[in-house]
């Protein structure tokens, strides 16, 4: 025989019941939002690195940021990579939502990646009427590979189901 009593159904709670326990879920769920400070982050970084595509004999990397605070209307959210081939960085951009939670970006095709270096890649958040800058966060990824892994031409050529090309015959 069990020593817990079985729960009260929403009926015995009553109308004054159903609304403490809404009034108490609410509060819960107030209670698991964050505060927002005015000079916390506006991203983290949560994830990213390199990608050696050896089917499309290309490498690139790239990383995922997580929206740490609300975003402000009318801004860029942008990404620079350091060019492993060297000149200047590689900059993408996408406009900043409010409802956003996660901004993935990911660099065009590198040439010169050399393994255990590290490569750093920033995010910038800026005002598009001022071009101000609000903040940045800065990171780096280090590939475990060199470019010289990577085959000259791609292995396949077209769709996934066509034949090998001849080079590789």
């Amino acid at each position: 025989m069990s020593s817990f009593a079985p729960l009260p159904s929403l009926i015995q709670f009553g109308r004054r019941g159903l609304i403490a326990l809404s009034v108490a879920a609410l509060l819960v769920t107030a209670c698991g939002k964050k505060e927002e400070a005015k000079n916390s982050p506006w991203f983290s970084f949560s994830g990213g690195g390199f990608v050696f595509n050896y089917r499309e004999a290309e490498a690139y990397y790239g990383f995922i940021a997580k929206v740490e605070r609300t975003l402000p209307e009318n801004a860029t959210v942008e990404a620079s990579f350091e060019n492993p081939a060297g000149g200047p960085d590689l900059v993408l951009t996408q406009p900043a939502m409010a409802n956003r939670i996660t901004y993935v970006f990911q660099s065009p095709p590198l040439t010169g990646i050399v393994k255990a270096k590290p490569y750093k890649a920033t995010l910038r958040l800026k005002d598009n009427k001022s071009g101000k800058l609000l903040g940045e966060v800065t990171t780096s990824f280090t590939s475990s590979e060199d470019q010289s892994v990577m085959p000259l031409r791609p292995l396949v050529e077209g769709p996934a189901d066509s034949d090998t090309p001849s080079w590789l015959r």
